[in-house]
């Protein structure tokens, strides 16, 4: 959505999820859709891609974030929800960079959790600067949060971007000025809830017992140390009205409003993550969860 709204033609799309393939399709009309493993393009014919402007590849970074298992999952297969071939999650990043040197893109461009530039993660990151200096290319790292970049999310990913030797372009550089915008504002118009809304929005047994202990911008964990002594529900937040939205996860469901006692609605997350209003999804739920992914 960001390259379409920046002006690029978007011309092919690859994902493993069935899911997320209908969403995407129904959305967004790609001209071509591979529905496999990233490493099974090395099996397609690819050469209508050759020498494409922009190649832009998100790798699964849960075995990187550090809300994670991290080290404990590096190569070691794994099966999601999603209903996937068994993979190496961390091994997904050099896969994609295997199908890059086939289409020798001028750009390659890769985003991760902030986790990649943390720990041991480091190596990953040295591993693929390697990579990609070895592929002919110009790799630069940048890490950058959202809320600079006019979302109304504190959001913090890595992006590796990297120009081809011979495009002769000076280096990238990157300024975030952009005033923040709060979660308030940016939902200010939405409210007033429809009645399907309010069921669908309706508050966890956890939320009864945190979110009113909970001050707005804070994490329910602060809240479960404070009362019990444990270090949970750290995904689980309460809004500030003032201050961009806390991160939103996977599980969208975490996200916690300011002044009501209830989830963020579908149409509250879409703002908050700087998705059009008419974005559609078949059901609420899966919404938010594209959204947090």
């Amino acid at each position: 959505m960001g390259y379409k709204l920046a002006g690029c033609d978007v011309v092919a799309a690859c994902d493993i999820d069935k899911e997320m393939a209908e969403h995407y399709k129904a959305n967004h009309h790609p001209v071509n859709y591979f529905l496999m493993p990233i490493k099974g393009l090395l099996d397609e014919d690819l050469s209508q891609f050759i020498n494409i402007d922009i190649l832009d590849g998100s790798p699964p970074c849960s075995t990187f974030s550090m809300a994670g298992n991290r080290e404990k999952d590096w190569g070691k297969e794994k099966k999601f929800r999603e209903g996937q071939s068994v993979q190496v999650l961390s091994d997904l990043f050099f896969d994609f960079l295997d199908v890059a040197e086939v289409i020798k893109p001028k750009v390659i461009i890769a985003e991760n959790v902030k986790g990649m530039i943390a720990g041991n993660a480091k190596g990953y990151c040295r591993m693929i600067f390697a990579r990609l200096r070895e592929m002919g290319y110009k790799p630069q790292l940048f890490l950058l949060n959202a809320a600079d970049c006019g979302v109304p999310q504190k959001r913090e990913r890595v992006f590796f971007c990297a120009l081809r030797n011979d495009i002769n372009k000076p280096e990238l550089q990157i300024t975030t000025n952009c005033r923040w915008i709060t979660a308030g504002e940016a939902t200010a118009d939405l409210q007033e809830l429809t009645e399907e809304e309010r069921k669908a929005s309706a508050p966890t047994g956890i939320d009864k017992l945190y979110w009113a202990q909970t001050p707005p911008g804070i994490s329910y964990s602060k809240t479960c140390m404070r009362m019990h002594g444990k270090n949970s529900y750290f995904n689980q937040k309460r809004l500030h009205k003032d201050q961009p939205c806390n991160t939103i996860p996977g599980n969208a469901g975490g996200i916690n409003h300011w002044a009501e006692m209830r989830k963020i609605t579908f149409r509250e997350a879409k703002r908050l993550a700087s998705f059009p209003d008419d974005y559609w999804a078949k059901t609420d739920r899966i919404g938010k969860y594209m959204i947090g992914m």
